[in-house]
């Protein structure tokens, strides 16, 4: 009796929803896509996702053509990022008399410039006119090529794709091994949109209706399944697999200052002696390697040789201080005058350094995945009034792409920066594999709000993807040591100061299959899905 009452309240609902016009319609769509974002870190309310996509699907069921599917695609994507990255708006509050005007415009312009991702989910669905099962596969393909597509388009913004829910469970995030965050989200899916076949149609026969009732229970397995599996290969790990590089011994310094702080010219001399303290706290006799975050040094470091005689006690006699640090490039370019003669060009970069005892810079990298508006103005030649947020009035300029740093008493090491944690399948120089993934950030500009423990997952993720240990430094946090299975082994809270010692993970002794494969794990899953859609479509062509 109770069961079915739901059911019938479920077709009621379904029934409702595919009605919908107009404004109602749109304000629907909007409101399931700011619920299913709250399926994200770190709230993590995973059961909202069923009502969210299930409904979704119903409302582009009832949609009257390609544009309106295309209109309630892009209303659901403007809900889903607008709560999903509303702690972008944070940043603006930084210097709240310069930008604070800005922030409704930011955080808005770029929902309704992301949903326009999901504008093409729907246009494309209603294009394709398939029917029950096969239009629930078909949407979460177009689902999955969308975020591949986000992925790297304009520069690509991956941020929060629908696998990333799954950052709570370590067990869940074993797939990623595989098949890299994709294979996560498309069983995302599959399990909260299925239950949308079932009050689909009016018309099922019994045998239809059994075959999508299976389905659906299936689907709601996936997670489960999924779920034991990772379960599986973590409970198969021996001490070897779970071990610790030797003579590694790291300090991660967590300073917790204020971003409206960090570039005050009488506080930024504090924010490094207060850096060096840390460094130099409880237990530093037992430290080999010392490292701080993103920007850590608020100078230009690599040409201010007296600042690093004062940094370089702090640095273990055998081991490196790994730091954040602008830098300027020099580069000499061909007058644009009547004469023969060149002039230099200065470029800044965000920059990592390893510096030695001696004081002396022994390596170095050059963030190569800018910021837009945080570290470059994009458009600047046509709109010159455009800004970015951080200090300085030059854009910084990109490095080479990802590299592998080798050091003396060091595994070799994939140096990030910031957000470039967040790219799948782009973290490291395929060429020369690292034995670990070094990402400092700085997340002060988020505050305490949703954006750094979203931030956090993906490195959790890129973790698991390539079979190596990812050690995060940020300057509010989180930092933290994560394995080579994307388990947390230690770490410090979001905005408190703290020193993190820890020992450096191993990689896993074999290379996972999505370090190989890459983003070709898409194309995969894309033909598992697709190539029984078009069989079965040719089939029913011969059948007529």
């Amino acid at each position: 009796m109770i069961i079915g009452r739901g059911l019938a309240g479920l077709y009621g609902l379904s029934v409702r929803l595919r009605a919908l016009s107009g404004w109602q319609r749109y304000a629907a769509a909007s409101s399931l896509g700011a619920i299913s974002a709250t399926a994200f870190a770190p709230m993590f309310l995973i059961p909202l996702l069923v009502p969210a996509f299930t409904g979704l699907l119903w409302l582009f069921q009832g949609a009257e053509s390609p544009k309106k599917a295309a209109l309630i695609g892009w209303a659901f994507g403007v809900g889903h990022f607008a709560v999903g990255l509303y702690w972008v708006g944070a940043a603006f509050l930084v210097h709240s008399t310069k930008h604070a005007w800005m922030m409704p415009f930011a955080v808005l312009g770029l929902a309704v410039g992301m949903g326009l991702f999901h504008c093409l989910v729907g246009y494309t669905l209603a294009r394709l006119k398939y029917r029950g099962i096969d239009r629930l596969i078909a949407f979460v393909a177009i689902w999955l090529f969308v975020e591949w597509l986000r992925s790297w388009i304009f520069t690509g913004f991956p941020w929060n794709l629908i696998g990333a829910v799954w950052t709570f469970s370590d067990s869940m995030l074993q797939l990623a091994s595989v098949t890299g965050v994709w294979g996560l989200s498309v069983v995302t899916l599959f399990f909260a949109a299925a239950p949308a076949v079932l009050f689909e149609e009016n018309d099922l026969n019994l045998s239809e209706m059994k075959r999508r009732v299976s389905f659906v229970f299936v689907a709601f397995l996936l997670p489960l399944i999924v779920w034991s599996g990772g379960a599986l290969r973590l409970g198969a790990l021996t001490s070897e697999d779970e071990g610790f590089v030797e003579n590694v011994n790291l300090r991660l310094v967590q300073p917790n200052i204020r971003q409206a702080d960090k570039w005050k010219p009488k506080l930024r001399g504090d924010h490094v002696v207060k850096q060096i303290n840390m460094s130099a706290s409880k237990g530093f006799k037992d430290i080999t390697h010392v490292i701080w975050p993103e920007t850590a040094v608020p100078y230009i470091l690599a040409s201010n040789r007296e600042l690093r005689s004062s940094i370089s006690r702090i640095v273990p006699p055998s081991g490196f201080l790994i730091t954040g640090a602008p830098r300027v490039e020099e580069v000499a370019i061909p007058d644009s005058g009547d004469g023969d003669g060149q002039k230099v060009e200065r470029k800044f970069k965000n920059s990592v350094h390893v510096m030695n005892r001696r004081g002396d810079i022994v390596g170095t990298y050059d963030k190569f995945h800018l910021v837009p508006f945080g570290e470059y103005a994009p458009l600047r030649d046509w709109f010159p009034f455009i800004e970015k947020l951080t200090a300085g009035s030059s854009d910084f300029s990109p490095g080479p792409g990802p590299q592998t740093l080798s050091l003396p008493g060091l595994p070799p090491v994939s140096a990030l920066i910031c957000y470039e944690i967040i790219f799948p399948g782009a973290v490291v120089d395929s060429a020369n594999r690292p034995d670990w993934i070094l990402n400092v950030t700085n997340d002060g500009w988020f505050g305490i709000t949703s954006g750094p423990h979203q931030h956090f997952g993906m490195a959790q993720l890129r973790a698991v993807e390539e079979g190596i240990p990812v050690i995060r430094v940020a300057n509010t946090g989180i930092s933290a040591s994560i394995d080579a299975y994307g388990r947390v082994v230690e770490s410090v809270g979001l905005g408190v100061a703290g020193v993190l010692d820890t020992r450096l993970p191993k990689k896993i002794p074999l290379a996972t299959v999505f370090s190989g494969i890459g983003n070709y794990s898409v194309l995969f899953l894309l033909l598992v899905m697709l190539l029984p859609l078009v069989f079965r479509s040719k089939i029913r062509v011969k059948l007529k």
